[in-house]
């Protein structure tokens, strides 16, 4: 039997990835062996190749972590998949479950967490090794491609969204229109919220209001906060910031009412991780900054629901392995609408 695979690797921070023959990873306790089928390029993955984030990622490294494939073989003592079965690989490899955080639910912020494609080898290769315990069960009836980014822009979304408090019929800001953000509107929308679309692109804005987004803010003109609140009578009740501009997480706060809420999602490199907010604008109008990391298993089976129901779908473009840092280029440029999911298969 072949033991080799073909991976995009990266060797050294800043180098960008080579395309290469490497061992095929066996299965461990717990564990599954996944036949990758399609894997999402997110910013995360620009991140960790560029170094742009403290600790830097375990090198050798295989990034990528929105996976879709099927299960190819099962590590000792695992029984909630079969050989054959499709699966999904998020960003939280896995986490302890002992610590006083995991206990209470809060999982992603497990101090001894690890991170698919990042601390531990991801999906941009032909396969992969992954705890069972914390991957996603794929309905057959899905498409495995638009399935991916589900697998990241879908519960990180999503969970921002659920802690932010919008109830349905409330109005909810999305800061970003990209690859996250066009996610979030749909689950916005699906969640029965009436979403106000903010961007400094007319293309991502447009894409936006396709997607059901009733206003459309763009933030090059004037002040956001202002014309988001004469458009939705008040201001938002939540807010997401999927944006990775400072600028957009500082103009968020102003786009709230009163008791309003806004996760922050999106990360900016290290040279843009500092923000100016007014303290007194927070505290009186008892506003709430809260951070939203990726998402537990049950956002995740719950996302995942959302999308095998019809109610999300990612806005894909596919692409081979090798293309990648010619995507990562054009990432770095903002000339992304949607996603990128890379064919593995």
């Amino acid at each position: 039997m072949n033991k080799t695979m073909k991976a995009a690797v990266l060797r050294r921070i800043g180098a960008g990835l080579a395309i290469e023959t490497v061992p095929r990873p066996d299965p461990g306790p717990g564990e599954v062996l996944v036949r990758v089928k399609a894997c999402g390029v997110c910013h995360s993955d620009l991140h960790a190749v560029e170094g742009d984030w403290t600790p830097h990622p375990t090198l050798p490294l295989i990034p990528g972590h929105e996976v879709t494939g099927h299960v190819e073989a099962l590590g000792e003592g695992v029984a909630d998949f079969n050989k054959g079965e499709r699966i999904g690989v998020p960003w939280m490899f896995w986490s302890c479950g002992i610590c006083e955080f995991c206990l209470q639910g809060m999982e992603t912020i497990c101090p001894r967490t690890e991170a698919t494609g990042y601390s531990k080898p991801g999906g941009y290769a032909e396969f992969m090794v992954a705890p069972a315990a914390f991957c996603g069960h794929l309905p057959e009836h899905v498409d495995m491609h638009a399935m991916a980014p589900i697998l990241c822009a879908g519960v990180t979304t999503y969970r921002g969204i659920k802690r932010t408090g919008a109830r349905p019929g409330q109005w909810l800001a999305v800061i970003g229109i990209g690859g996250l953000g066009h996610i979030a509107v749909q689950y916005a929308k699906a969640m029965g919220l009436r979403v106000a679309a903010v961007d400094v692109l007319t293309e991502k804005l447009n894409h936006a209001k396709r997607l059901g987004a009733e206003v459309l803010i763009d933030a090059r003109e004037g002040d956001p906060g202002a014309a988001l609140r004469e458009k939705s009578g008040g201001g938002a009740h939540g807010a997401i910031v999927t944006a990775v501009s400072p600028r957009a997480f500082e103009q968020s706060v102003t786009m709230l009412r009163p008791a309003g809420t806004v996760s922050y999602i999106g990360l900016p490199g290290r040279d843009a991780d500092q923000i100016r907010l007014s303290i007194s604008s927070i505290v009186n109008s008892e506003i709430t900054v809260r951070g939203s990391n990726v998402g537990t298993r049950q956002d995740l089976n719950e996302a995942i629901a959302f999308a095998a129901n019809g109610l999300v779908k990612a806005d894909i473009k596919t692409q081979p392995l090798e293309n990648i840092n010619a995507i990562f280029a054009r990432m770095k440029k903002g000339e992304i609408t949607g996603r990128v999911v890379l064919d593995i298969s």
